[in-house]
């Protein structure tokens, strides 16, 4: 079976990513897939990080001693295939090098911030800057978007609760495009705000159905949208809709989501990743190739 249409159109592989019957196996929320195309799930689970093979198959496990169970949120790979781990409820986030060694931990895990804005307070993702600066949404405790160093150093912060530009309900992921911009989903608002690197407010998408996280692809002016409202949908850069398949409501077809969409990754063949949130069937992700 198929979804999307026109040059976006994609075959789902039914039962992709195989699950130990033995393991607990909770939500999926982050995807990510490396320069080798490797691919790793973030989960709310016995073993949280788990990395697959394009095909679906279990390959390792990362992280059981380091990264505490039930915190999984955000995901990302830089472009030298470190992988960086967002706890949200650990107030941490975690780094492990392209060998699945922990090299850096932001944040005192357990020790929850301020609310005046100090980090971190229940973070939800990060994107690492062509300079090496992270950026991280902050997210469910703090109306925030955190810029630190390459080393963990706090450089500067901005945003605050509220409905305006600048301000926000619920910063949920953060992303940089190839023109150097950064794009906040600010879910509860059903809008993506998007700033320059230093912080400044530049535009916005409304009229989104909660975006959960962003990819961009980086062959295309295109940006893939996870919402929570059980829908993924594609758009140019300019915000022209290109496809979308899911819909506002729960669905158990294959072509729709029970659950909220929230992890999206693309691997170099151009084929899709999503994780589901908020469902009694913790353990269900998807993958979709594209027809060529």
């Amino acid at each position: 079976m198929t979804v999307g249409s026109g040059s976006f159109t994609y075959e789902i592989a039914e039962g992709w990513g195989e699950q130990p019957s033995e393991w607990r196996w909770g939500w999926n929320v982050g995807m990510a897939c490396d320069s080798n195309d490797r691919v790793f799930v973030y989960g709310r689970s016995e073993k949280p990080l788990n990395v697959y093979s394009r095909e679906g198959k279990l390959l390792e496990t990362w992280g059981e001693d380091i990264l505490p169970e039930n915190t999984a949120h955000g995901l990302f790979i830089d472009q030298d295939d470190n992988v960086f781990c967002t706890a949200f409820s650990a107030h941490a986030i975690y780094k492990f090098n392209a060998k699945g060694e922990h090299v850096m931990t932001m944040g005192t895990p357990g020790t929850e911030g301020q609310e005046d804005g100090i980090p971190f307070r229940q973070p939800t993702d990060l994107v690492v800057a062509p300079s090496g600066d992270i950026y991280v949404s902050g997210g469910y405790g703090n109306a925030r978007v955190h810029r630190y160093s390459s080393t963990g150093t706090l450089l500067h912060s901005w945003g605050e609760w509220g409905t305006g530009p600048g301000q926000f309900e619920l910063s949920h992921c953060v992303r940089i495009d190839r023109h150097q911009r950064v794009w906040v989903c600010d879910r509860a608002n059903d809008r993506i705000q998007i700033f320059d690197l230093d912080g400044n407010y530049l535009s916005e998408w409304n009229g989104l159905a909660e975006p959960n996280t962003i990819f961009f692809d980086p062959n295309e002016e295109v940006v893939y949208v996870a919402e929570l409202q059980h829908q993924l949908s594609i758009y140019t850069m300019d915000q022209q809709l290109i496809t979308q398949w899911g819909g506002r409501k729960p669905s158990d077809g294959p072509n729709g989501f029970l659950g909220g969409v929230h992890g999206i990754w693309m691997d170099s063949h151009g084929d899709l990743y999503t994780g589901e949130v908020l469902i009694d069937e913790k353990s269900r992700m998807h993958k979709y190739i594209r027809k060529q």
